[in-house]
């Protein structure tokens, strides 16, 4: 049990991205299938993709202020977190969007026949998900959830 605890201590901060930022990607999901479902492939994977990018960026902001990087930041360096944090997320949002038309418009206009698209978008949003929370756990890491010295 010891070592278990000190385990925990010791990757805190990767465990608990891992686990905020896969509650981030279960969300992001979930939102591109009701999408899916309820408005089409050309919704879910244009306009519908920012809509849920955009909810799903001030739930990884809370989460990664709160739990992750447990920041204290506030004022003028609060503010500037959070600019920084959507900025990067703007940034991964149009990595996000690329694989989308790429994988959806692209590569499955070409392969993928109209009953298998919805899957294959799915399919597409989790590969380009996992994408994301790499370079997004960087940029936060290293760029946003800095520690005053």
């Amino acid at each position: 049990m010891e070592k278990l605890k000190a385990f925990i201590k010791k990757y805190y901060e990767q465990l608990s991205y891992l686990f905020f930022g896969g509650l981030a990607t279960l969300l992001n999901l979930v939102i591109t299938a009701v999408f899916l479902r309820t408005v089409g492939v050309e919704f879910a994977t244009g306009i519908g993709n920012i809509l849920d990018n955009a909810i799903c960026i001030l739930f990884a902001y809370w989460t990664n202020r709160t739990f992750v990087f447990k920041s204290k930041n506030s004022g003028g360096d609060g503010l500037r977190e959070f600019g920084q944090f959507i900025a990067c997320r703007l940034g991964t949002l149009v990595l996000d969007q690329f694989n989308l038309w790429l994988g959806v418009s692209v590569v499955g206009a070409a392969l993928i026949s109209a009953p298998h698209m919805e899957l294959w978008a799915m399919g597409v949003k989790l590969v380009s998900q996992v994408i994301v929370i790499v370079a997004n756990y960087f940029f936060s890491k290293w760029f946003i959830f800095k520690q005053k010295q």
